[in-house]
């Protein structure tokens, strides 16, 4: 955009130029017409324009409408007609890019609480290799509440008692203040978690007074010393506060795992500044790495730490599978130490909510149906499982989602984009511009203000209701109680050359204590994976003991 037109828009937004035509043809129709009697279609236009356009500035239900006057109403019209010319739209209802127009609609009808029936059957192609369903019993069972919960940190001093679908990761800075107090709030009405992201604990985060999932990160945000180091002291007084429920230590993320950042400094505000513990308007570093620990064997005792100096909480971390000996590595620090986390929650390589470099969004990092398995088999392979609660994130929006994650292991599953959907996300994908229209992904004070905090907390509140409606429906119709209950012999996939099979057959499995056996040599290892990398693995170091094979 060139220099001038950024200029004018500072002063001017360019999106205003509608209502400001519409004014103009007013102005100019109702001269015309007093003057020479001519121009008075032109003046009533106007004024129905400018009308629209003041109402559309007042009006706190739509964000695009607040932001966009008068022009908003294309996108409006254009959804509305769309049934009748949808051969003239590029995007199909099942085209992923990277969330179909199918996904969005299910979570934009769930947060409004519109029904989310749908006529004439599926629109998927239920002949395509990789089409999965649940098999469902003749014997369903009728379950009290929706509300399916799990406990975290059944050994600590605080445990807690999470709902099985919660708020992924999303730093304010990332978000707006608008779209953090609104997740905030309909996690604390509907008795759901919130995670922080890196950016650490605003005060939009503890204005509504929801759960709070502080993650911990390599830049120390919120628990910082000056030099950028880890701060006991300062990560005791906001941990022991009540409304943090889970320290969460992350490693790496989906959106650019091993990758670190900078939040330049003309976007450090003060109060970004004085949520992460940053000189303001200073370049705001998140290294890519970790300074409190170096090894897998001082990660455990990192975590061990946090969960003492917490009083109690449990603690845990998030990572994106990367190399396999690094995780076998904090797996053989967990035999020798004696050390385990509460939990871990395994983020997908095809998860993120903000910018990264496209080669890492397309080409790094696990995504999260393998790196789901390989961190549960590897638990179950150790008989560790039991000890160490998983959370899961990637592309997670519907109840089919939670349960597919949970019968690949998860505890309970994370959701970031969902619940951008839910706040009015329309997938502009001008998250990292600054120019989010719907005040999502923006710290502009105008824009932001076109997200209504108490019509989308509602919004929050309704998608997570609704979707655990959903996911109880699933569960009562497989003849279940519980969406823990749900496994891969459950689920059915379409197989090459038009057979189906359980997911069971499909996905590698680990049977409780297989590792430890065959690590002693009393059995064959179970995959190539465990063969090839687990002898490489080493408590001591991320490094591998010998080098790789060729």
């Amino acid at each position: 955009m060139p220099a001038w037109l950024i200029a004018l828009d500072r002063h001017l937004p360019i999106r205003y130029l509608a209502l400001l035509g519409c004014a103009t043809a007013a102005l100019l129709g109702a001269f015309a017409w007093i003057g020479f009697g001519v121009g008075g279609w032109w003046a009533l236009l106007g004024w129905t324009g400018v009308v629209v356009g003041i109402r559309d500035l007042r009006q706190r239900r739509h964000a695009v409408l607040r932001n966009y006057p008068v022009i908003g109403h294309l996108r409006f019209l254009l959804e509305f007609i769309r049934p009748e010319i949808r051969q003239y739209f590029i995007e199909s209802d099942n085209e992923a890019a990277p969330f179909s127009r199918q996904q969005r609609s299910l979570v934009y009808q769930r947060a409004k609480g519109e029904p989310d029936k749908r006529p004439l059957g599926t629109q998927l192609d239920v002949h395509r290799q990789g089409y999965e369903w649940l098999n469902h019993s003749l014997q369903p069972t009728v379950l009290a509440s929706h509300d399916f919960r799990i406990t975290i940190g059944e050994g600590c001093a605080q445990p807690y008692s999470a709902s099985v679908f919660n708020i992924s990761a999303m730093s304010f800075g990332a978000l707006s203040a608008n779209a953090i107090l609104a997740l905030n709030a309909g996690a604390k009405r509907g008795g759901f978690m919130h995670d922080t992201g890196e950016g650490s604990v605003s005060r939009y985060h503890r204005e509504h007074g929801g759960d709070l999932v502080w993650e911990v990160a390599s830049g120390y945000f919120g628990c910082r010393d000056e030099a950028g180091r880890f701060d006991a002291e300062k990560f005791a007084a906001l941990a022991t506060d009540p409304q943090i429920k889970l320290i969460e230590v992350k490693l790496s993320q989906g959106a650019k795992p091993g990758h670190g950042g900078v939040l330049p400094g003309p976007k450090v505000t003060a109060e970004i500044a004085a949520a992460r513990g940053v000189p303001e308007g200073v370049d705001c570093v998140s290294p890519a790495a970790h300074s409190a620990f170096a090894t897998p064997e001082e990660l455990l005792r990192f975590v061990a730490r946090l969960r003492e100096l917490s009083g109690g909480k449990p603690a845990g971390f998030k990572l994106c599978i990367g190399h396999p000996w690094e995780w076998f590595a904090i797996c053989k620090a967990m035999l020798t130490t004696g050390l385990t986390p509460d939990f871990i929650v395994v983020d997908g390589g095809e998860g993120g909510t903000g910018a990264a470099p496209l080669e890492f969004t397309d080409h790094v990092g696990a995504p999260l149906q393998e790196g789901l398995l390989l961190v549960h088999n590897t638990l179950v392979g150790l008989n560790l499982r039991e000890k160490v609660r998983i959370g899961a994130a990637g592309r997670i929006v519907s109840a089919f989602d939670i349960a597919r994650a949970m019968a690949l292991g998860a505890d309970w599953c994370n959701s970031a984009r969902g619940f951008m959907f839910a706040l009015g996300c329309i997938q502009a994908q001008a998250c990292h511009t600054g120019h989010c229209p719907t005040g999502v992904t923006t710290q502009d004070p105008v824009r932001q203000q076109a997200l209504v905090v108490p019509d989308k907390a509602e919004r929050v509140f309704n998608f997570h209701q609704n979707t655990l409606h959903a996911l109880q429906e699933l569960v009562q119709a497989a003849g279940l109680r519980h969406p823990r209950e749900i496994t891969t012999r459950h689920i059915v996939r379409r197989t090459p050359g038009d057979r189906v099979t359980l997911l069971a057959n499909c996905l590698p499995v680990v049977q409780p204590g297989e590792l430890l056996a065959a690590e002693r040599g009393e059995r064959p290892w179970p995959q190539p994976v465990y063969e090839l990398y687990w002898p490489m693995a080493r408590a001591d170091s991320f490094s591998p003991r010998e080098p790789l094979p060729a």
